[in-house]
C-alpha cells in the first residue's frame, strides 16, 4: 500500500468516525458548495402550447376550478424533477378557467403574477378590485392579498401563472388562508388602480400596503404601443431588441419585491448578441417566431409557446418576424442581495 492509498483510507476513516456527531469535511465538497461560475441543475426547456392545449383542456372535465382551488398545469424543469419549479426560485404553470367558473378567493404569502395566453373576458379580483383579462395583459397579485378569478367569456382562458413558491419554500415561510367565500367583496369600480397610478400620477394621500406596485393590471396595449414607439425611434440593444421592465409607479423599482417581469420586441431579422445573466428566465412568446440559440442547441419557438434559460446559459435570441417577448425571473431579490451579473459578447 503507497502513501497515497494510505492517506485515502485515514482520511475515510475519519470521516466516518464525524459522521455520528452530523461532521461533514468541507473540502470534500469546496468545488460545488463554491464553484469557479455557476452550475444550475435546470436545464434549457421549451414547452410547445399547441402540444399541450389538449392536456391542459382535458383537465377542465376532470376537475372544476372550484374543486382544484386553482386549475394549472405546472411547467416543470426537467432537470429539477418533483421541485414543481421552473428554475431554482420560481415557479411557473398553465391555469385553465372555462365559462361561469369561479376559483375560490384565498391568499398567500407567494408573490404571483399572471399573463393571459389565450381568451379574453374572464377576471380576476386583487384586494377589492376587479379587472378584466385580455391576452397579453400582465396582471400581479403581491404577497398576502386576497385574489379570485372567474369568467363570463363564452369560451376557455388560459394564463401563465408565475410564483416565486420555490424561494419562499427555501426560507421556509409559506403561508395561505382561505376567505370561506367564492369571491371577496368588490369595493373599487373596475379601472381604479390604473386611473390612479397607471399614469405618472400619485395621489397625495398614497400608504404603501405593501412592497409591491399598487397598480395590478398593466395592460398589452399599452405595452405593445410603447415597444412599437421604441421601435420607430431607436436602435435595438444587441442582446435584447427593445427590452422593458415593468415598474412599481410608487418608487421606480421593480412591481414585484421578488420577481422581475419584463417585454421586449424583436424586430423582425433581429439577430441577437450572446447574453447570459444569473437570474434563470422565464420567457413567454405572446406575439411572433423565432428560436434561441445556445452553445449546444437550438429551440424554435412560436406564439403561446414558453421557454426557460436557466442561470448563467449563454443564449442568443432570433427573430423571424415581428416578436414580442414576456419574461420574468429573481432579478429584484439578486440586486437586493448583490449578487447579480451578466456578460455580453463582445
Amino acid at each position: 500500500m503507497n502513501a497515497a492509498t494510505d492517506s485515502r483510507a485515514a482520511r475515510d476513516d475519519y470521516y466516518r468516525r464525524i459522521a455520528p456527531q452530523q461532521l461533514t469535511p468541507l473540502w470534500e465538497s469546496m468545488a460545488a458548495l463554491v464553484p469557479e461560475q455557476p452550475r444550475s441543475p435546470a436545464v434549457p426547456h421549451l414547452w410547445r402550447y399547441d402540444d399541450l392545449r389538449p392536456a391542459l383542456l382535458e383537465s377542465g372535465a376532470l376537475i372544476t376550478a372550484r374543486e382544484a382551488v386553482r386549475r394549472v398545469l405546472i411547467l416543470e424543469n426537467p432537470g429539477l424533477a418533483g421541485s414543481s419549479a421552473i428554475t431554482q426560485s420560481m415557479y411557473a404553470g398553465l391555469q385553465l378557467i372555462l365559462p361561469g367558473e369561479v376559483a375560490p378567493s384565498h391568499r398567500h404569502t407567494q408573490t404571483a403574477l399572471r399573463l393571459i395566453v389565450e381568451g379574453d373576458g374572464a377576471y380576476t379580483a386583487v384586494d377589492g378590485e376587479r379587472v378584466t383579462m385580455r391576452r397579453g395583459d400582465f396582471i400581479i397579485t403581491p404577497g398576502w392579498t386576497w385574489h379570485d378569478h372567474g369568467s363570463d367569456a363564452d369560451q376557455p382562458v388560459v394564463w401563465l401563472d408565475g410564483l416565486d413558491i420555490p424561494l419562499v419554500r427555501f426560507f421556509d415561510c409559506g403561508f395561505a388562508e382561505n376567505l370561506g367565500t367564492d369571491t371577496q367583496p368588490v369595493v373599487r369600480p373596475e379601472g381604479d388602480s390604473l386611473a390612479r397610478y397607471g399614469a405618472t400620477l400619485m395621489p397625495l394621500d398614497f400608504e404603501p400596503r405593501h412592497a409591491a406596485s399598487p397598480l395590478f393590471a398593466y395592460p398589452y396595449e399599452r405595452s405593445r404601443d410603447t415597444l412599437a414607439r421604441l421601435a420607430r425611434g431607436g436602435v435595438p440593444d444587441a442582446c435584447h431588441g427593445y427590452k422593458l421592465q415593468f415598474t412599481n409607479p410608487a418608487t421606480g423599482g421593480p412591481a414585484m419585491p421578488t420577481i422581475g417581469a419584463f417585454i421586449q420586441l424583436l424586430p423582425q431579422g433581429f439577430v441577437g448578441a450572446g447574453y447570459r445573466s444569473t437570474d434563470g428566465t422565464v420567457f413567454h412568446v405572446i406575439e411572433g417566431r423565432g428560436d434561441y440559440r445556445l452553445d449546444d442547441g437550438t429551440f424554435t419557438f412560436g406564439p403561446r409557446d414558453t421557454f426557460v434559460v436557466p442561470s448563467w446559459v449563454r443564449h442568443r435570441l432570433h427573430a423571424s418576424e415581428d416578436t414580442v417577448l414576456f419574461s420574468f425571473s429573481d432579478r429584484p431579490v439578486q440586486r437586493a442581495l448583490s449578487l447579480w451579473r451578466e456578460q455580453r459578447d463582445a
